[in-house]
């Protein structure tokens, strides 16, 4: 019976979707509240399998299939970890939609979206078959080109097309790396290939695929670009799913269930290095407030990667933690974002100035998911970025080590200018707080960026489950 709660999370957000368009001909309140249930149940599902997880005994269901074909489903503590993170900031984010969208159209498509991404991201984290995890990559793919061209403008069909094309191709290339380990061990399986260790071109090839989806140097220009969709569009890319999906797969490929070459403990972070310090610079040189979070999401998943390649348990654990940290976090901020375009009808940060005066909860919100994206204790975010560097630390590489120091130095200074920049100084312009909903989502977000720090032994308890195998 607890097994199959893994088809629960999986099918109810992925095939209710379908049903929401109906919904919202029939009724939009009827539609949201549907939109909600199925989010929240992949939350709820997800939790539900925690304490199986907690006391060692991870979910498994195993279906043969024709030709040699297997299909099944695994819930361990990174499976888990990844459904409870990306299911609940998801909610939030569908609970901010029902304010902020209302008065736009496309919004039976954007639901319809919104929960077949939840469920795509469900399966992925729980599959376990390689062809599988391809399909639920490349339905994610979609929902990110119909969100991010959620408007229906030129501008923003032209983003949408250009984060599709990257995502794919990169899928495609990782896809052919798929078909390699296949052909090496007779099985798309993850569990039956546990331990394998696999040719240096195989995870060339995977890494394309990886670093395309979390938007890493080079392959990471399209993330910026996709900031003219709405804001609850951009959190749910930037925090709850899209770019954590290749994150993920590092995880779940090369520290969970693969062997690589000892080559990538070295050139894996120093892609990261460099990932992190050129999307630093331009956050600090950008006035677009978007665009400047954005290049920060590209800065910090640099730390998650380091963690994860680097070859250390402590730097894994801090990569699980930031994981987790950074979706509640950046997911506030751009909710926080989103009110004040929203009031503003402008991204240019130049042009706005004095608004905690008039929205004093946006920008206590603000401030407090800022404080742990740049590692400011008590906040989350400076545990898990102590513990990456930490690692990077004791696997012997001091040098990138100090690269990472002055990343997280230009993120402290790139957010403080924002937040100066934005909410304090000269009022510039007469504008209301956001909605109930709106302010009361962004606020539970920087609530939990402080509780998850202040209560770090909680999820740190369950992110070092995930490397106790290495």
């Amino acid at each position: 019976m607890e097994s199959s709660i893994m088809l629960i999370c999986i099918c109810v957000p992925l095939f209710g979707a379908f049903l929401l368009p109906v919904l919202g001909l029939i009724n939009t309140n009827l539609r949201n509240l549907a939109a909600l249930a199925f989010t929240a149940t992949a939350f709820l599902c997800a939790a539900l399998a925690l304490p199986e997880v907690l006391a060692g005994s991870p979910l498994f269901l195993h279906y043969e299939l024709p030709l040699g074909l297997s299909f099944g489903f695994y819930a361990d503590s990174l499976a888990v970890f990844m459904a409870l993170t990306s299911s609940l900031v998801a909610t939030v984010i569908v609970i901010y939609s029902f304010e902020y969208i209302m008065e736009y159209g496309n919004q039976n498509e954007y639901y319809m979206m919104v929960c077949l991404f939840i469920g795509a991201m469900m399966g992925l984290v729980f599959c376990t078959n390689l062809i599988f995890i391809y399909i639920f990559w490349e339905i994610s793919a979609i929902c990110c080109w119909r969100l991010i061209g959620f408007y229906r403008e030129e501008i923003t069909v032209s983003r949408a097309n250009k984060a599709f094309i990257v995502t794919v191709v990169g899928a495609l290339i990782m896809l052919i790396g798929f078909v390699g380990i296949y052909g090496q061990t007779g099985t798309f399986d993850l569990v039956a290939m546990k331990g394998t260790h696999i040719p240096v071109w195989m995870v060339v090839l995977i890494l394309f695929g990886i670093l395309s989806k979390s938007a890493t140097f080079p392959l990471h220009n399209w993330l910026p670009d996709a900031g003219v969709a709405p804001s609850p569009v951009t959190s749910l890319l930037h925090a709850a799913v899209l770019v954590k999906i290749g994150v993920y797969m590092y995880a779940r490929l090369f520290v969970i269930n693969l062997n690589v070459d000892t080559v990538f403990t070295v050139a894996v972070p120093v892609i990261a290095a460099v990932s992190a310090l050129v999307s630093a610079g331009v956050a600090l040189s950008s006035n677009d407030i978007k665009r400047i979070i954005a290049y920060s999401t590209i800065s910090q998943l640099a730390f998650i990667l380091l963690g994860l390649s680097c070859g250390s348990k402590i730097g894994v654990l801090g990569a699980m933690l930031y994981i987790l940290m950074h979706s509640v976090a950046k997911g506030g901020l751009f909710l926080c974002a989103g009110i004040v375009e929203h009031n503003l009808h402008t991204k240019d940060i130049t042009k706005m100035g004095g608004l905690y005066k008039q929205m004093p909860v946006t920008a206590f919100a603000f401030a407090f998911c800022a404080f742990s994206v740049m590692g400011i204790p008590p906040f989350g975010g400076f545990f898990a970025k102590y513990l990456v560097i930490n690692g990077i630390v004791s696997a012997g590489n001091v040098a990138l080590a100090a690269v990472f120091i002055i990343g997280a130095i230009m993120t402290i200074l790139y957010l403080l200018r924002l937040f100066v920049k934005v909410f304090l100084g000269q009022t510039v312009s007469e504008v209301r707080e956001g909605t109930p909903l709106m302010v009361g989502s962004v606020l539970l977000l920087a609530l939990l960026s402080a509780a998850l720090g202040i209560f770090i032994n909680m999820p740190s308890g369950f992110a070092s489950l995930i490397g106790g195998g290495i």
